[in-house]
């Protein structure tokens, strides 16, 4: 037997032996060698994936946007634990991290590329187990005010009443109100979102109830409005707060009495539909200063959530900067780990006037401007690296660095904060987020002098 008879012996034993998938593709990405462990995973038997494109047996949500086969062979650079989903044999989404590499003969040439894949079920298992305690549908969070709202929200979701979210822009509204819907039984039937504060005064009722064919110069044919298109299902009115009192009128009529009329018809039609509304405004401020209906904020808010800002909810920040880190690596197909400790404190001490969507997009532009594993100061926008100098002092000073400061209590926190600040309540309450009198109500509860 020859030596290359002895390699190819050995080698098909070891790549039988490991857990991880192996396979191999030529220059035209079709399947030339598949070994037990990509059997398995994939649940393709080795005679049906040679001689395929390794898109035709993988499916991966990476294949024809960016395949990773493809790019190692043009590039020659490798690919390491970039994690993907791939479908088995039986439409099963399977996690899975790959790794690439290009296969040259003695002269250098290209001959094709080397996939290795592992098998992420379990850790990801693991992680949505872990996760429970801290997320609801896509909601993220460790604030006991959110999650006394999470608490009710099933029974809220299968009532019929109409919900009333309130908070700051970029708080994550609308994923409660999507939330409710996917937790309701209508959650089979449309989910309809109507943004009012970027839909015209003289628009609102022919987009909302359509209209009949005749109705205005230009009305040369029937048309459905969005509540035709939701019936059944959800409507979510974002930035009610917005709608001007001519409107509001007829909102309230549909409230009442559920149904509508469509512009030049005598009719009225029955709407099958839930109603979440949210807003970034203060209704009852509104209702006070006379520009905000009192009748229709009440048929709003059977239900009121109050969401809170997340500088007043910091103690989110690492499970939401996990969480979208974790969401990039798989839209963008990388592998990023985390972000450096230096970034966590900055981030922990940002007031965050755009809320959870800064926070995504301050990650997002990390992204776009790191090529190392671990998000840097350096990665940051240019108005926040300014902050992690008089970070790292504070740091330095009192030992609170972000996760321990996220686990600390509120008590021992606000101790450390005053002690570094020489008892100064004031730059006290900004550091934590909170207004003075809020600081001097919490000392007082402490007995902190």
């Amino acid at each position: 037997m020859s030596d290359s008879d002895h390699d190819n012996r050995f080698f098909k034993v070891i790549l039988s032996s490991i857990a991880d998938g192996v396979f191999t593709v030529d220059q035209n990405r079709c399947i030339t060698s598949f070994n037990p462990a990509a059997e398995r995973i994939t649940g393709t038997p080795v005679k049906h994936a040679l001689g395929k494109k390794c898109y035709e047996i993988f499916h991966s949500d990476i294949c024809e946007t960016g395949c990773l086969l493809e790019k190692s062979m043009r590039t020659g650079l490798e690919a390491i634990d970039i994690p993907v989903h791939i479908l088995d044999s039986n439409d099963r989404r399977i996690p899975i991290s790959i790794s690439t590499a290009v296969l040259r003969d003695d002269d250098g040439n290209v001959l094709g590329a080397v996939e290795t894949f592992r098998d992420l079920s379990a850790i990801e298992d693991l992680r949505k187990q872990l996760e429970k305690s801290y997320s609801f549908e896509d909601i993220i969070t460790k604030s006991p005010i959110l999650l006394k709202i999470l608490s009710i929200l099933p029974d809220v979701a299968e009532s019929e009443s109409t919900v009333l979210i309130q908070g700051p822009s970029g708080s994550g509204k609308e994923l409660f109100a999507r939330a409710i819907h996917n937790l309701s039984f209508r959650r089979k039937k449309p989910y309809v979102v109507i943004n009012c504060g970027t839909l015209p005064p003289q628009l609102f009722e022919s987009e909302i109830f359509g209209y009949m064919k005749g109705a205005f110069t230009d009305a040369k044919h029937n048309k459905p409005g969005k509540l035709t298109a939701a019936e059944g299902g959800t409507v979510f009115f974002d930035e009610i707060g917005e709608l001007p009192l001519s409107t509001q009128v007829k909102l309230l009529r549909l409230l009442q009495q559920r149904e509508y009329e469509p512009l030049g018809s005598v009719t009225p039609k029955k709407a099958d539909i839930r109603i979440v509304a949210a807003t970034n405004r203060d209704l009852r401020k509104l209702v006070e200063k006379g520009k905000f209906r009192d009748d229709l904020y009440f048929r709003l808010a059977v239900i009121r959530f109050d969401l809170p800002p997340l500088k007043d909810r910091r103690m989110d920040i690492p499970y939401l900067v996990d969480h979208f880190i974790r969401l990039f690596n798989a839209r963008k197909g990388r592998n990023l780990i985390g972000v450096a400790p230096g970034v966590m404190s900055v981030l922990m001490r940002h007031d965050f006037p755009g809320n959870i969507r800064e926070l995504e997009n301050i990650i997002e532009y990390g992204y776009a401007v790191c090529h190392d594993r671990t998000l840097a100061v350096e990665h940051l926008p240019v108005e926040l690296q300014s902050q992690a100098s008089s970070t790292e002092q504070y740091i330095t000073e009192t030992g609170a660095t972000p996760l321990k400061r996220a686990s600390m209590t509120e008590e021992d926190l606000i101790r450390q904060t005053l002690k570094y600040y020489d008892g100064n309540r004031t730059k006290t309450a900004v550091e934590l987020g909170m207004d003075r009198t809020t600081l001097w109500r919490k000392m007082r509860r402490f007995n902190i002098r």
